[in-house]
């Protein structure tokens, strides 16, 4: 094998940061997935404030008709609605009391770059302050939570998120059975690093790998029997549940796709498809999760919102205040939650955007607190010099 096929077989494997020790995650059996939707979704189609004016003026092309109108929003309160593309999922989901909204949520920082402001939420650090790219707040919580099961990164390279002093394993489960190295290459790679500083995790990550194929086998020649289609959320939200249910108490998974500058779409087209993808996984998750579905939390997030006016593509720009969701089979849903203002020209955030109200380390450190049961000190390693806020969702 050369260096060039080397190389590539390593990019292939799964990865682990080379620091510290695996910690285990929560005694409680909480069970927590991170969905990061990155690009930037329009937090303005998913919950539609129905009760504005200024958002039917905003959006002449591009808006939600209202509750009873041909293909119009879902009612969830007086004010607010959902996007009709998730009547089958995620609505169901809420009227259950498993599914909840915090609208107004975000990061302080003003960038309105892609890079920039995932760095800041994966981060979790104070903005202002000197970064540390070897600290994600998702590592920090692993190191902090004590027992016997683990961390994942359902991702083909560790997320920032993830990086720190605790290994934590990642594996791309759309390619999963497709790997580029075989049990023989394994061995070679592995004997190369053997008495070295990378000996274990190389071989750790190997290990994960087997583990995960193993583990599927049986469910992707299921797939095929049943003509499930491989493409899209749905199926890889399935072998994320079969895997948590049983392995691991954190994952984390990205979703791209949310840049919608041109041609958006309204009640349909391409951001009501993104929506009835991302529903039909997150409900596929829920279903395949079974009865450890009550003891566990969803959280959806990306990094920022987008512009509140439509632009002249019929699209929205980069914005600032998101919605989060927050699902699961405990929670205590069926609410509209944080801190709110109507929506109107007045209250946008220079004259664009949504504000952010609920600020997201604060809105975070609320429900890890309560999801895991995290003391004070637990609490302000993973989000330092945070006053968590408490919605009463978990």
């Amino acid at each position: 094998m050369n260096r060039r096929d080397l190389l590539k077989a390593l990019a292939a494997a799964p990865l682990l940061s080379h620091a510290g020790s695996l910690l285990a995650a929560p005694a409680t059996n909480a069970k927590l997935l991170f969905v990061f939707l990155r690009g930037g979704y329009d937090a303005n189609n998913l919950l539609v404030p129905v009760g504005s004016d200024f958002y039917y003026a905003s959006r002449p092309n591009i808006a939600i008709a209202k509750p009873g109108a041909d293909n119009g929003a879902l009612a969830l309160t007086a004010d607010w609605a959902l996007h009709p593309a998730l009547r089958e999922t995620i609505y169901p989901m809420f009227n259950g009391g498993e599914a909840a909204f915090i609208p107004f949520a975000g990061t302080t920082d003003l960038t309105r770059s892609h890079f920039e402001t995932q760095d800041s939420i994966e981060l979790g650090q104070e903005l202002g302050g000197r970064r540390d790219f070897r600290s994600g707040f998702l590592n920090r919580l692993t190191q902090s939570l004590n027992s016997g099961k683990h961390a994942i990164s359902f991702t083909d390279q560790l997320p920032l998120i993830f990086q720190g002093g605790v290994q934590v394993p990642n594996m791309g489960l759309r390619s999963v059975g497709k790997s580029g190295i075989d049990a023989r290459q394994s061995q070679v790679i592995a004997a190369m690093y053997k008495g070295t500083p990378l000996q274990q995790p190389v071989s750790a990550g190997f290990a994960v790998r087997d583990d995960v194929t193993k583990e599927l086998t049986g469910e992707m020649q299921a797939a095929n029997r049943n003509a499930i289609s491989t493409k899209g959320f749905e199926l890889e939200a399935q072998r994320i549940a079969r895997l948590m249910k049983d392995k691991y108490n954190l994952g984390f998974v990205d979703v791209g796709g949310w840049d919608t500058h041109v041609g958006q779409g309204g009640a349909s087209g391409y951001l009501a498809g993104r929506f009835d993808e991302l529903g039909r996984g997150l409900a596929a998750f829920s279903q395949e999760m079974g009865g450890e579905w009550r003891n566990t939390v969803v959280v959806v997030v990306s990094e920022f919102g987008r512009t509140f006016r439509e632009n002249g593509n019929r699209g929205t720009d980069h914005g600032h205040g998101s919605v989060f969701w927050v699902l699961g089979g405990g929670i205590k849903g069926k609410q509209v939650a944080g801190e709110q203002v109507a929506m109107s020209q007045a209250t946008l955030f220079q004259n664009r955007d949504m504000p952010v109200l609920n600020e997201y380390r604060a809105v975070l450190g609320g429900l890890l607190r309560r999801t895991f049961g995290l003391t004070p000190a637990q609490l302000d390693h993973v989000f330092a010099g945070v006053k968590p806020v408490e919605l009463g969702l978990v």
